[in-house]
This record gives structure tokens, C-alpha cells and sequence, in this order.
């Protein structure tokens, strides 16, 4: 049973409610069991069939017969009554930046609006703007929302690209003939978003040979060969992959070829034909004749290169570099030993301080920087002074629990719109480190978010500006802000910016990775973790790291937890 399918249905119908004008509590509730769901560490069938399910915070009789349901029927009796009452256009105008619920349902009734079709064509016509509160900025920002969503429609999320491919990969595993199969593409070089996924599959014979066991695999609706060594398969979800494949000799080039990136490999080729060797997309050659590569590095290490790892693939420096003998160690996941940007109970999180802290020994890290929400943060539970004297007092209590791990006193403050950090002094001050993040008024113009934003980083207590540039991939545009003059003032302050590993964010950028760091700038890597199964959003930031060219060094919790709070005291020293 597909638990992220069965969140996908909780949070379907929580916007459905919320069209219909439900209780906002209803609302709330299918909206945070579909967080429960999806962040579910184990397999959901037998979640419910043990009780676990039922007894998980966030899960209550409502949300729980919503699931039992779909799991014995693969349907929601629930979700049709509401499409009956609801048209699924209205659903889909929650898709577009800016416009909420209120704005939906006084469109709907005044101008009878039920499709994205016929917002834009209101918007256009001026019947959109002539509406009171609404106006012509208003119907020039849903313009560009909508412009927005078409454009993103082409692609998905990395990690839903990379759980794709897997599936993929694994039914072509099992084909005979088959000896190996690595994921390809923009998947493998961690780009944030994927319009379709790449396979490159070392076989005996050529790729029709494939064919008839892949129209048999499941979640397959089409199979059709490109050429003597390409397929592309369609899913049942409208995916499309492309299967590259080669004998077992020529597997090296053809996973280069499948990983690209476009310019990269126009590089390579150049390099190649100035060494006298051609190469192209269906073989790599010597004066005509096949030069064996069974794997990347022989053909990297023919044009006088070291090997050059898939993220950094992307046409910039990294020939020239791999050339020199120069390329960066990157990060690697086992160099983190301390895990940042973590919600439990106490906010909006799923689960309690002792169980993260256990998963986190488990996997590890040698500490965890618990970061509630703050006051400002009421939709997502933030938390009172009071709440913040109890949560103090049970890590107190947690900590002397153990020698080998340690969890510290985080915040997660809101940035507010004046730029001042949520609390005053006297509670900032009760935090061993605090996340600075912005949660509202993210209309702002360039210069109003800019100085927000600085403003903050003039307070002692800010340790790490969390998630800076406030993007959303496939959702929300990123904030306008001077991101340079951030970088600037984050090096002066000595206050350090995030990546956060959160798949939907994946922010900061790592286009700006680099810059950060060679401005003196410390990077730390967060999993904005909700429940356990989020703590694997680490794996996503160090991919981020990589793809920006960052090493151990680079990243603020690679240090002891002594070494992350000394950076956090001296910033407060400032």
C-alpha cells in the first residue's frame, strides 16, 4: 500500500473542506494526518493492521477511516461526496501563488468562475479586476501564477523522480539479460526538478530485447523503441523514462551519456576531439574503433581527467578543474554528525523529543537541534514561553540520559515583517541557537524583504537563516530579495545560511553555494524534519551541498557539537 498516495488523499480532501467553508479544525486535521501519513516510517498496511497507525499523534477516527477505506477499496467515499459539492478547478486555483481560499470562493460565486481556463480569461478581460479588493496588481500577479503552475506542470519534485527511476530500475534489474542498471539524468546529478527520468542498463542484446518484459511490469502503459540502443517508456502516472543501454564493455560511456548535462558533455566532446578520440552519443572512438570503457572513469581518465562525480556535471568549471587535478571532496552524508531543523510535538511535528532523539543516535549523528516553531507561527502550533520552559526542562532531563549524544535548544523564530526576530531578548536567550526563517508577508517588495532580512542578522541571537530564499519548487517563487547583499551581511555578522534538505524547498539555491562559501559564509545543512521519516531530508541538503561544490569543511554541523556552539556564542557576542 502506497502511504504517499494515501497522504496525497488526506490533503486532497483538506482542500476540498476548505473550498466547501468546513470547520477549520476538520480542515486542519485531514491536513496534518496526511503529514503523519507521508512521513510514516514503516510500510502503512501494516501500520494499520498493528494499531500503530491509530495511535500516532495527528491521526484521529475521521482521518483513520479515510485510510482503512482507501487501503480495502482504493477509494474515498469521502473525496467523491465533496467532488460532488466542489468543483475540482477550484482545487486546482489553490495551486496558484497568492490566491487563497477566500479569493477562490468569491470568484466562484460572483463571477461563476470554475476553471484555471476561465481565471485567465478574466484576468485578461478586466472582469476580474473590477471586482471590489481585487483589482488590476491583483489580476496581473494571478497572470503570472498561472504562467507559473503551467510551467511547472512539465516537471516533479527530485524525489519523486528518484523514487520513480528506482521502481524503474528495479523491474529492468529483473529482466533477463540485464547485468546492470544505474539511474541516470538530471535524477542522478540532484537537480532539483525533473521533467522525465533516464536509465542506463548494460545488456546482452540490443534494447528491443527489453520490450516484451517491460509492457508486462507494473505501472508501465507504454513501451516504444527509439533507435537500436533507446527506449522511452510511458507510466501509468505520465512519466516518461529513457533507457539507455550497452554491452557491458561500453556501459562506462553510455552512463555518461545518459547523465549529461547537455553542456557538459558538449564540453567533453570537444575535449575528446582535440585528443583525437570522437565522442557521440552511440559509441566512443579511436580513429574509428571502439575504445572499451566498462565504466566512467576509464573514459574520463582517456581525455586526461579525473573522474568527475554526477553533481557537479552541469558545464561549468569541472573539466577544466578535473583537468588540473582540483576537484573539491565533497560532502558526504556520513561527515554530518549533527542533525538541524527538526520539529516535534511541541510545535508541529509528529513526533516526541525522545523519539527523534533515538532515530537520530540510530542513524549516526551525535546530536539533534531541536527547532520548534515560535509564538508568531499559531497556525503551526508555535510555542508560548511556558511551552518553552517545559520543552527545556524535558531536554534537560533526555540529556542526562546519555554520554554519546546531546540535544540542543533550537528555535525555529519567524522573521517578522518589521525584520525583528519573534520573543525579546530575555527568551532568545534561553536557546543554545536560533533559526531565523520568513513565514508571512512574503509579498513584500525587493527592497522591503531585503531589509527584513538584514535587519535580523543584526540581532546577536541569530545563529542560521533558515530556508532564505523561501521558494517552494513547483509552488511559490522564490522571495525578491538582494540575495548578494544577504551573503554580505551573513559574512559580516558571522551568521550562517541554510540548505534546507527539504525536497519542496531544497533552499538555498546551489547556484549560490559557492558564493556564500568563498564570501566566508558558513553553510548548514537542515532536514526541516516534521516527523522521522523527514530526517532523511538530509540526504536531499547534502546533495545540494555537492551539486554547489562544497566540502566537510564548508558545513557548519560537520563539527562536535562544542564546535557548532561556539559558533553560535560568538555570533551572540557580537
Amino acid at each position: 500500500m502506497d502511504k504517499h498516495a494515501a497522504a496525497r488523499l488526506l490533503d486532497t480532501i483538506a482542500s476540498y473542506q476548505e473550498l466547501k467553508g468546513e470547520n477549520p479544525f476538520k480542515v486542519r486535521a485531514f491536513s496534518n494526518a496526511a503529514r503523519t501519513v507521508d512521513g510514516l516510517a514503516g510500510d502503512l498496511a501494516q501500520a494499520l493492521a498493528s494499531g500503530e497507525l491509530a495511535a500516532m499523534k495527528g491521526i484521529g477516527p475521521a482521518t483513520l477511516e479515510v485510510v482503512r477505506e482507501y487501503a480495502a477499496s482504493g477509494r474515498s467515499s469521502l473525496l467523491e461526496e465533496l467532488r460532488r459539492e466542489v468543483p475540482d478547478g477550484l482545487v486546482e486555483m489553490l495551486r496558484i501563488s497568492g490566491l487563497g481560499v477566500t479569493k477562490i470562493r468569491t470568484l466562484h460565486e460572483q463571477l461563476r468562475i470554475s476553471t484555471i481556463a476561465e481565471l485567465e480569461l478574466a484576468s485578461r478581460n478586466g472582469r476580474l479586476a473590477a471586482l471590489p479588493r481585487f483589482g488590476e496588481k491583483t489580476a496581473e500577479k494571478i497572470l503570472r501564477g498561472i504562467e507559473f503552475l503551467r510551467r511547472s506542470d512539465a516537471f516533479r519534485l527530485s524525489h519523486h523522480a528518484a523514487r520513480t527511476a528506482a521502481q524503474l530500475a528495479g523491474a529492468i534489474a529483473a529482466l533477463a539479460g540485464v547485468e546492470r542498471v544505474e539511474i541516470a539524468g538530471s535524477v542522478r546529478r540532484r537537480v532539483e526538478i525533473s521533467r522525465d527520468v533516464d536509465l542506463a542498463v548494460a545488456c546482452h542484446g540490443p534494447a528491443r530485447s527489453l520490450e516484451a518484459g517491460l509492457k508486462g511490469a507494473a505501472s508501465v502503459r507504454e513501451v516504444r523503441s527509439t533507435g537500436e540502443a533507446s527506449l522511452t517508456v510511458t507510466l501509468e502516472d505520465g512519466t516518461t523514462a529513457d533507457v539507455y543501454c550497452a554491452p557491458p564493455g561500453q556501459f562506462g560511456h553510455c552512463l555518461i551519456w545518459a547523465t549529461g548535462s547537455v553542456t557538459h558533455l558538449q564540453q567533453l566532446a570537444d575535449r575528446a576531439k582535440a585528443r583525437g578520440f570522437d565522442l557521440g552519443v552511440d559509441e566512443f572512438t579511436r580513429e574509428a574503433a571502439p575504445v572499451p570503457c566498462p565504466d566512467e572513469s576509464v573514459l574520463y581518465a582517456a581525455l586526461g581527467l579525473a573522474w568527475i562525480p554526477p553533481e557537479l556535471r552541469e558545464g561549468g568549471e569541472e573539466i577544466a578543474r578535473a583537468a588540473a587535478g582540483t576537484l573539491p571532496h565533497l560532502l558526504e552524508r556520513q561527515d554530518l554528525v549533527g542533525l538541524l531543523h527538526c520539529h516535534s510535538v511541541y510545535s508541529d511535528g509528529s513526533n516526541t523529543l525522545s523519539e527523534l532523539a533515538a532515530a537520530c543516535r540510530a542513524a549516526g549523528y551525535r546530536y539533534l537541534g531541536i527547532t520548534d516553531h515560535s509564538m508568531a507561527a499559531a497556525y503551526a502550533g508555535g510555542l508560548r514561553e511556558d511551552a518553552v520552559a517545559r520543552q527545556h526542562a524535558e531536554i534537560d532531563a533526555l540529556n542526562r540520559g546519555w554520554d554519546d549524544f546531546r540535544i540542543l535548544k533550537g528555535i525555529e523564530a519567524d522573521i517578522l515583517a518589521d525584520g525583528a526576530l519573534d520573543y525579546g531578548p530575555e527568551v532568545l536567550d534561553r536557546f543554545d541557537f536560533v533559526i531565523g526563517s520568513v513565514h508571512s508577508r512574503m509579498d513584500q517588495d525587493q527592497v522591503t524583504m531585503t531589509q527584513r532580512v538584514l535587519h535580523a542578522m543584526d540581532d546577536p541571537h541569530l545563529t542560521i537563516v533558515g530556508h532564505p530564499t523561501g521558494r517552494l519548487l513547483l509552488g511559490r517563487d522564490p522571495f525578491p530579495l538582494d540575495l548578494g547583499a544577504i551573503i554580505a551581511k551573513a559574512a559580516e555578522r558571522e551568521v550562517a545560511i541554510e540548505i534546507n534538505g527539504d525536497p519542496q524547498r531544497l533552499d538555498l539555491d546551489w547556484r549560490w553555494c559557492a558564493r556564500a562559501r568563498d564570501a566566508g559564509v558558513a553553510i548548514t545543512i537542515g532536514a526541516d524534519a516534521h516527523s522521522l521519516a523527514g530526517l532523511d531530508n538530509m540526504d536531499s541538503g547534502v546533495g545540494i551541498a555537492r551539486k554547489g561544490w562544497l566540502e566537510a569543511r564548508d558545513v557548519l554541523n560537520t563539527r562536535e557539537a562544542e564546535g557548532f556552539l561556539e559558533y553560535a556564542r560568538h555570533g551572540k557576542a557580537h
